[in-house]
């Protein structure tokens, strides 16, 4: 086999509300969103059975970060209390949650994309 990397990719959707402090324009009122999530995941070898994570437990992990922006004002988690739940802050937050579960996987989280609506989004990954 070659030397190569397998790169897998999961989407979630959650709907929440935020506004933008100290924003001048219409997005400085409350509104919401329907968010998708993107999330990569790389690995340089596939274990026994032929994965390189299995999708289920992927999509598990994802959905236990994601569920936790649902249905919420960001404004008021504790996360965003401090700055703007902007498209690029959850996308940072959301990588950095996954992180941490992932860090006794053989896979390395590659980047986390967040569109805010069909045409607009932001990603945030680690070098």
């Amino acid at each position: 086999m070659g030397n190569g990397t397998w790169e897998l990719t999961v989407r979630r959707h959650f709907s929440a509300a935020h506004a933008l402090r100290e924003y001048e324009g219409e997005c400085s009122r409350l509104h919401g969103h329907n968010y998708e999530v993107e999330v990569v995941v790389a690995r340089r070898s596939l274990d026994s059975l032929g994965m390189a994570m299995d999708f289920g437990e992927l999509k598990r992990l994802c959905n236990e970060v994601v569920d936790d922006l649902d249905h919420r004002m960001l404004n008021e988690l504790p996360a965003f209390s401090e700055a703007n739940a902007t498209s690029e802050r959850i996308a940072e937050y959301l990588y950095r949650e996954l992180a941490r579960r992932l860090a006794g996987a053989n896979v390395r989280l590659r980047l986390v994309r967040v569109w805010e609506t069909p045409t607009s989004a932001a990603a945030y990954w680690e070098d």
